[in-house]
């Protein structure tokens, strides 16, 4: 039985972030009825497949039920108007307005059941210039800034390898409707929640760009101290043209790396300001890294106290000893998935539950 066992739970988004939020929900233990239009959630077609359906698809809609409504039909209205009369939560992932043509807005929804907690992700949110934008998650990154430091070198941005748009609205979708359950319990009354992709990353944005946020200039990747102006926070190509990065700038990394080099001289300027200052430091690090393999450098950094990592693929990662030994990747019956990051000391080993069919009666 899991923390959210009793919770019920509609879910009409699709792809990304509504899945991802209710996926971590159906983990533990909440009862997910997935509601898919006839074509059913396109992640359902996305490659590659194993064991007869998308990886995608099956890591983030394991444990759920799949109910195929077409809410332009009377019969589908009619179907979902009695769920919604029995559940706790009902997520949407549509554009602005399309919940409310279809006759399935909050409003209507909370005459229904007023104890429901309604969630809506979008990209931008439910007002604003912007609320009818089209996008998903590169556009978003590109419109709210974090795009303009996600760049080569050159100072292109480059497309990023990481949604964070996306799952930025997940985690933060799901610690919204958490906390209107735990309000409800209080109040006795659902909640309405405005989720916007724009709105969840922007304040990731606050380690980086204190200078813009006070009303300055945007900060710059080569002179940011944790966007690629430092010596100890940066990533160096080796002798096999494969990579290791250095992830912690304290000084005290840098004493112990440059002493280990021969070149304690070059310490004070671990501790200069990131860009220009910093440069004789970084062109150091390139020329000697580049002297070695990457596992070359994973044997010689491994009796020294610094934060260095080997840059791995994923193919690397998910064989990796640390995914091994913390239970990460979890097969059954043929299929792989990725176990939830969240654990309950006390709890047994997580075993993974099947993804839906889609349900076409």
């Amino acid at each position: 039985m899991g923390k959210l066992t009793g919770i019920t739970v509609l879910d009409l988004s699709q792809f990304l972030p509504g899945p991802m939020l209710s996926v971590m929900m159906a983990d533990q233990g909440a009862e997910v009825i997935k509601i898919e239009p006839p074509a059913g959630d396109p992640a359902r077609a996305m490659a590659p497949f194993e064991a007869g359906q998308s990886v995608w698809f099956r890591n983030l809609n394991r444990g759920k039920t799949s109910i195929l409504l077409d809410l332009k039909s009377a019969s589908g209205r009619a179907r979902l108007t009695d769920l919604i009369s029995r559940a706790d939560v009902f997520l949407e992932g549509f554009r602005p307005g399309v919940m409310a043509r279809l006759g399935f807005d909050y409003a209507a929804v909370s005459k229904i059941n007023p104890q429901i907690v309604y969630c809506s992700i979008s990209a931008f949110g439910q007002s604003g210039p912007l609320a009818h934008h089209p996008a998903h998650d590169l556009a978003v990154q590109a419109l709210s800034g974090f795009l303009s430091v996600n760049d080569s070198a050159d100072g292109s941005p480059v497309v990023p390898g990481v949604p964070s748009a996306d799952m930025a609205a997940g985690l933060t979708g799901l610690s919204a409707v958490l906390m209107a359950l735990i309000g409800r319990q209080r109040s006795g009354r659902g909640d309405y929640i405005d989720i916007a992709m724009f709105d969840s990353l922007l304040p990731w944005c606050a380690h980086i760009a204190g200078d813009a946020i006070a009303g300055g200039e945007a900060p710059r990747s080569r002179t940011q101290r944790s966007l690629g102006g430092a010596a100890f926070y940066q990533v160096y190509t080796t002798s096999d043209r494969r990579h290791i990065a250095l992830g912690g700038r304290e000084i005290k990394f840098v004493r112990v790396l440059l002493t280990a080099l021969g070149r304690e001289d070059l310490i004070t300027l671990g501790d200069a300001d990131a860009g220009p200052d910093q440069a004789p430091l970084v062109a150091f690090l390139r020329e000697t890294f580049a002297q070695r393999s990457r596992d070359e450098w994973v044997a010689w950094f491994a009796d020294k106290d610094v934060a260095f990592s080997p840059v791995l693929d994923f193919a690397e990662v998910l064989r990796s000893a640390h995914v091994g030994a913390r239970g990460l990747l979890v097969e059954a019956d043929g299929a792989h998935h990725i176990a939830p990051p969240v654990r309950f000391a006390g709890e047994a080993a997580w075993e993974p539950t099947d993804a839906p069919e889609l349900d076409a009666g």
